[in-house]
């Protein structure tokens, strides 16, 4: 099991706490820390928990090699969970991953509904609280069952699983994308053209822990305007789109896709 950190201890506290709660524990979790004002993650005794440091002097955020840093430190791994750090994870989270990427192969992710501020409140909480407090995406309703993603740009990176031998054969994330942006729609776009099944399926569940978040993501707007580029030219289109988009109208790029322009003011 791998997640990604910067700062969110609390969060990183409550991902840990459902994780301690599975049907079929994790044989070992690894923690990428990706640095910040902060000394390290604080993980607890009695988990087989190992922090391996993934940052980076280029960015903040380097989450395609900290992804890859999480995956070196399970290197005896079948199978691979990718949690974000923000996710809590319901108590079969691992066994369906698990059995889904064993039997079917592909690339598996489970549905991630968004907690309000607050909640959970405390550490007595329930699956059955939090289900009743959230909410799904807009855009990201769960599948009444496990279904194929067929276009494979709706790929998630924020809960997802597949055989380690499949993340290898594809060489994993692509460092070439440096910071925020561009790194999972790669990834999954990658999976597709190397003959991976991606799948949905509601029964992989968790939570989304609240977070202050700005839309769009004006704090990254050249990592995404550099890794946009990248994607452009390996794919001939521009990802991203209404975020770039969204940039234009602020004037803090100039983004004109039918010229091929797209430039940081």
């Amino acid at each position: 099991m791998c997640t990604i950190v910067r700062g969110r201890q609390a969060h990183l506290r409550r991902l840990l706490e459902g994780l301690g709660r599975q049907t079929s524990p994790p044989d070992h979790i690894v923690v990428a820390w990706m640095g910040g004002p902060d000394p390290g993650p604080t993980v607890p005794t009695g988990m087989p928990v190992e922090v391996v440091d993934a940052t980076d002097p280029r960015t903040p955020l380097p989450l395609a090699a900290a992804r890859n840093a999480a995956r070196r430190g399970a290197p005896d791994a079948d199978v691979l969970v990718f949690l974000d750090v923000d996710v809590i994870p319901s108590s079969t989270l691992v066994a369906d991953y698990a059995g889904r990427c064993r039997t079917t192969g592909g690339v598996w992710s489970g549905q991630v509904d968004y907690l309000p501020e607050g909640v959970p409140a405390d550490d007595a909480w329930t699956e059955a609280q939090l289900d009743v407090a959230a909410t799904p995406h807009p855009v990201r309703t769960p599948p009444p069952a496990d279904t194929r993603l067929e276009n494979p740009d709706l790929f998630w990176s924020l809960s997802f699983a597949m055989r380690a031998a499949d993340y290898d054969r594809l060489g994993g994330f692509d460092e070439a994308f440096v910071g925020y942006g561009g790194e999972d729609t790669d990834f999954g776009r990658r999976a597709d053209a190397a003959g991976l099944t991606l799948w949905r399926t509601p029964t992989a569940r968790g939570w989304h822990q609240h977070h202050e978040s700005t839309s769009p993501p004006v704090q990254h707007v050249h990592d995404i305007v550099g890794n946009a580029h990248t994607f452009h030219r390996r794919w001939g289109e521009w990802p991203m789109r209404g975020w770039l988009e969204a940039f234009h109208d602020q004037e803090r790029v100039l983004f004109r896709p039918e010229d091929g322009i797209l430039e940081a003011r």
